[in-house]
Order: structure tokens, then C-alpha cells, then sequence
């Protein structure tokens, strides 16, 4: 399609008998940002590797910034910039050779390089630190130092692959700051990241399990097609007891720990209100609390994931 930034069709990756990505099938529209969610293990690097050119899939096709992921990766490899989840740097050389170093690499001229690296070392809040190696940096440096060596030959695309693990709550926030600019100047990006808070700033989102597409669409679609029963956050001393007593009846349509609240599904909230105080007190257990929340990417996920898992018998 004529607005596709990535086109992939039935990409498809084994390791001897083992499906690490299996029929996968989406689009990336330019300039936004795609969310590539999945617990650790369920194929998001690899379906990455295969989709920048770097992995030959077993079976299927992309196409990325126009060109064929199978025959024309040379040319895909000048229009995309990758970043790693373990930051693609070298941390024997300094902020400003890794800078150079990357410009070399793609191709830059020593004026484009130059006029580049002040750029990074602006976006990177890294002036003054220009000389410091790489090793010595923080993990929040480490990453926006990362990011500009992806792109500092100005692709079309970026993917990025879990760039916010390891980084401090601040530091994972500045960098979906960074993200938000590169979209609105009409980069495309594709991230992948467990942590489904983040997901909440993608345009449109797919959710893989154990290789396989198991959803597709925006934050908001996901939400209200997924979670169509109530869901009331309960506050209670005796969490785990609580969940037990309450997933044993048969009105309860869902239960899930979320931190020190427990999430229940119900089916009407008024009701569920009264049945939830009542079972609980007929356990000699107390709710603090009983409060209606809006489902969140976290609800949809641990929904989907239980029911393919009982589809498949994982």
C-alpha cells in the first residue's frame, strides 16, 4: 500500500523445530509509531532481525521503506536505523568516536558527520561529555547516545528494539519524548517493549504470543473490543486470599493481581460491588476498597494471553 512504511506477509521463522515467529502478517503506516508487544521469549527481536535485513526468514515476506526484506537488503539497510535492546554502542570508544564511527558506517561525509554529532550531542544532553567513554556514561546517556548513532544518517525508519530496558521511570519518559518528535517529522518507528505502559503512546499496536499474532490495533480498539465486562479494583490485606476466595465463584468472569490491588471482572458493576463485599466478608476478609477502574493494555494483554494459552493448551 502506497501509505505502508513496513509491509509483512506470513514472515515466518524456525530454528531447526522450533517456530521462533510464525505466520506474522501486519503494516506500519508512515510516521507512526507501532508498538510490537509479547512477553520475553514470544519472537519480537527475531520478527526485528528479519524485518531490518539482518535474519533470513524461513517462509514469507516484508517489504520495508519499498524494498523486499529477501532480496534487496542492502538497499533496506541504508533507509532504516536499528537500535538494540543492548544499545548497539562500543564502550571502549567515546561519546564522539561512536558518533563518527556510525557516520562512517552509513556512509556520511566529515561535514555531514560533524553537523550530526552536534545534533546528537545536543539531543543526547551529552555536551561537556563528548571526550567521557561510553562505559562511563549512565544507562539514560547510554540510550539517547544509542538512538542518535541509529539515526544519524536520518532514515525513514526506526526500529527499536526494547530501547527503555535498564533506564530509570525519567529516563524511560524523555526517550517516548524523543519517539514523539521523530514521528511528528514523518520518522516511522517500530518498538518493542514489555512494559505495556508505554504501549499507551503507540498509534496502533500488535500483541504476539509464542510467535503467533494473537491481536491487532490501536490502544482504544484493543481495549473496548477485548474487555467488554466490568472490571472493579479491589483493596484488600489479604490479596492472594481474596483472589482464591473470589475466582471460585461462578460470577466472577476474571481475576488478576495488579501489584497491591486485585483486578475482578464482573458483570454488572452494582452488583458486583455488593457480591464482592459480601463474599469476601463471609471469608473473614475485608475490601478497603471497591473502586470501578477503565481496563488498561495490561488487562487486554494478561486477557488474550489466558485465552490463547487455553486455545492452544500452552
Amino acid at each position: 500500500m502506497a501509505d505502508a512504511a513496513i509491509r509483512s506477509e506470513g514472515l515466518t521463522k524456525k530454528f531447526g523445530d522450533f517456530t521462533a515467529v510464525d505466520q506474522v502478517s501486519f503494516e506500519v503506516k508512515k510516521g507512526e509509531i507501532f508498538g510490537f508487544l509479547g512477553a520475553n521469549g514470544a519472537g519480537k527481536s527475531t520478527t526485528i532481525r528479519m524485518l531490518c535485513g539482518l535474519l533470513e526468514p524461513t517462509s514469507g515476506t516484508a517489504k520495508v521503506a519499498g524494498y523486499d526484506i529477501n532480496t534487496q537488503t542492502e538497499l533496506l539497510k541504508r533507509r532504516i536505523g536499528y537500535m538494540s535492546q543492548r544499545f548497539s554502542l562500543y564502550e571502549d570508544l567515546t561519546v564522539e568516536e561512536n558518533i563518527r564511527f556510525f557516520g562512517g558506517v552509513y556512509g556520511l561525509g566529515a561535514d555531514r558527520i560533524r553537523d550530526r554529532k552536534d545534533w546528537i550531542i545536543g539531543m543526547a544532553g551529552l555536551r561537556g561529555r563528548e571526550k567521557s567513554l561510553t562505559r562511563e556514561l549512565s544507562g539514560g546517556w547510554k540510550q539517547r547516545l544509542a538512538l542518535g548513532c541509529a539515526i544519524v544518517h536520518e532514515p525513514d525508519i526506526v526500529f527499536l528494539d526494547e530501547p527503555t530496558g535498564g533506564v530509570d521511570p525519567v529516563s524511560r519518559r524523555n526517550f517516548w519524548d524523543l519517539i514523539n518528535e521523530l514521528s511528528t517529522e514523518g520518522v516511522t518507528v517500530l518498538v518493542t517493549t514489555h512494559y505495556l505502559d508505554e504501549a499507551e503512546y503507540c498509534n496502533s499496536i500488535i500483541l504476539i504470543n509464542a510467535g503467533r499474532l494473537i491481536a491487532q490495533g490501536s490502544p482504544k480498539e484493543l481495549k473496548t473490543e477485548h474487555i467488554t465486562y466490568t472490571i472493579l479494583e479491589v483493596e484488600t490485606e489479604s490479596i492472594v486470599a481474596a483472589m482464591t476466595v473470589l475466582e471460585a465463584q461462578p460470577w466472577v468472569l476474571k481475576t488478576s493481581l495488579f501489584g497491591t490491588r486485585l483486578h475482578v471482572g464482573v458483570a454488572d458493576e452494582a452488583a458486583g460491588r455488593e457480591q464482592i463485599a459480601a463474599t469476601l466478608a463471609n471469608a473473614g476478609l475485608s475490601a478497603g476498597s471497591i473502586t470501578r477502574i477503565s481496563p488498561s493494555l495490561e488487562d487486554v494483554f494478561l486477557h488474550l494471553l489466558e485465552r490463547d494459552n487455553a486455545v492452544t493448551g500452552a
